[in-house]
């Protein structure tokens, strides 16, 4: 009876922990820090300011808004989540408001797509509307089902008049919105007062910014504070969150924000199941940034500057729980000591001062292993930064190499340093190099390292690019395709669109067109 009664408790602990772990895993986090309006703008500022621990938006006679206005939160997107808010609005009985969510900022200031309706009168709060688009997607006491065309199928889930009577006039009511997949929730003070179930694949959104509208019109204020949010794991999906270092080299190289962007576009136009969200320079100021991803890669400058260094933690939290991790060209590096270790742990390698070595040279892969992260990948030639002779996890153990060449004899001749040469890098004469490995973690989890990315205009390479997508999708642990992620070559015009720095006087665009016809036949 003691052994059975010590397994019960053994039983209890353990369902006791794994709640408190889902607790807080699933926790709300504060996206407004009361105080300042740090991490949201609008085109018009003077609209807004914060009082009292609330965000206030605000037009008066003397100052009327031209059209309506949207303070935009800076810091992240909105995919799968919760949101919490109070809101409190006055003024005349035209007084209007609302919550975008999943919306598209423009450059001319105006923000469309859902939003979660607010008003003083009591026409349209709790219901869900889309801003510059299909407009009135469910009413308050609606829960509509939306085909493609705009079809909407509506039924009752309570009286309209009835559910108005919960929201506090003048005073602060709470409102949530709940959107996973195509489902979006609304509520006011607890209760539910719309659904939307959007089959539209045409005018559908499943990300975007989180905005807060203030409606044009006569003088109005509209006030909102507890601004929190959680992610919630995504519907259907799995997500990757690349991250890029801030800006480095100059133009076409080092190139982190310009090429997330462009794999990340990649990735969601060409792999359904993954969707991939991106943060520039440096580690994401979002609190929420990677609470529902499957993995994360990495692209930044290295060695003590590496953006994962203050965060070693978290990195190390987000690997135990078998988040896959990506380390891209200078990411690969690292300080040896505590962070080389992490290193080893998340990816089964990396670049260790007075070890390894970072060379420009023409690359030959000829031949690769049968790896999902090889699927399609045809040999192919590539003159990049690849470093080599990296420090790997002992024997080996749960590492693939993926790309392979013998470096010219060239760059083992430099002198020592700690990237230029070592005794023992001169000493490998003629012997292969490991520049692209995966990794399968011992605990769970995958790993992937690559030395390439220095020229920004390889990413127009059909090999080279379909490698590095193989592998983040890999990491994600979703079927690579057979023949490999398929992706569109960029033009000219997006190679140059988002890079850190302007164009030099060496770019040129002919001969880079050229080049990216040989590579691809």
């Amino acid at each position: 009876m003691r052994t059975v009664y010590m397994k019960l408790v053994l039983i209890a602990l353990i369902v006791v922990c794994m709640a408190a772990g889902s607790a807080v895993a699933a926790e709300f986090k504060p996206i407004f820090d009361g105080k300042t309006l740090n991490g949201w703008k609008s085109s018009e500022m003077s609209h807004w300011s914060v009082a009292d621990g609330a965000i206030v938006g605000q037009t008066t006679a003397q100052k009327p808004a031209k059209g309506n206005q949207f303070l935009v939160w800076q810091l992240g997107g909105l995919d799968d989540f919760d949101l919490k808010l109070k809101y409190r609005i006055s003024g005349t009985n035209s007084a209007n408001s609302g919550i975008q969510i999943r919306s598209q900022f423009h450059e001319e200031g105006f923000v469309s797509g859902y939003q979660a309706d607010i008003d003083m009168a009591g026409n349209y709060a709790g219901a869900l509307y889309d801003e510059r688009g299909r407009g009135m997607l469910a009413e308050r006491g609606q829960k509509t089902t939306i085909a493609t065309g705009n079809k909407q199928s509506k039924v009752s889930i309570g009286d309209a008049q009835a559910l108005m009577k919960i929201v506090k006039k003048g005073d602060w009511n709470e409102y949530e919105v709940i959107a996973q997949g195509n489902h979006i929730t609304l509520k006011i003070n607890g209760k539910v007062t719309a659904e939307v179930i959007d089959n539209d694949t045409k005018d559908r959104e499943f990300a975007g910014v989180l905005a807060l509208q203030l409606h044009a019109g006569p003088p109005m204020k509209i006030e909102f504070k507890d601004v929190q949010l959680k992610r919630l794991k995504m519907a259907g999906k799995k997500k990757i969150v690349l991250v890029a270092g801030p800006r480095s080299h100059g133009h076409n190289a080092h190139e982190h924000k310009a090429g997330n962007l462009l794999l990340a576009k990649w990735l969601n136009e060409n792999v359904p199941g993954i969707f991939a969200a991106t943060y520039d320079n440096g580690w994401p100021k979002d609190p929420t940034a990677f609470d529902n991803a499957d993995s994360i890669s990495i692209y930044c400058d290295g060695g003590g500057g590496h953006v994962a260094m203050q965060h070693l933690d978290e990195m190390d939290a987000m690997a135990k729980k078998g988040m896959g991790i990506a380390c891209l060209h200078y990411g690969v590096e690292i300080p040896k000591g505590r962070p080389g270790n992490s290193m080893l742990n998340w990816t089964g390698g990396y670049f260790e001062t007075n070890w390894s070595v970072n060379p420009h040279w023409k690359g030959e892969f000829k031949k690769f292993p049968k790896h999902p992260i090889t699927r399609g990948v045809k040999p192919f030639d590539l003159d990049d930064e690849w470093y080599y002779h990296m420090r790997f996890v002992k024997n080996m153990k749960g590492v693939t190499p993926v790309l392979t060449a013998i470096p010219p004899e060239s760059t083992r001749k430099r002198p020592d340093g700690a990237h230029s040469g070592n005794p023992t890098v001169r000493a490998r004469t003629g012997m292969p190099e490991h520049v692209g490995w995966a990794y399968e973690r011992p605990g769970g989890g995958r790993g992937f390292g690559f030395t390439g990315g220095h020229w920004h205009h390889s990413w127009a390479h059909n090999d080279y690019r379909k490698l590095v997508l193989n592998a983040l999708v890999w990491i994600t642990e979703l079927e690579v395709p057979v023949n490999g992620v398929e992706s569109r070559v960029p033009t000219i015009a997006e190679l140059e669109a988002d890079q850190d720095y302007p164009k030099s006087n060496n770019w040129n665009p002919e001969k880079i067109k050229k080049q990216i016809e040989e590579w691809n036949g």
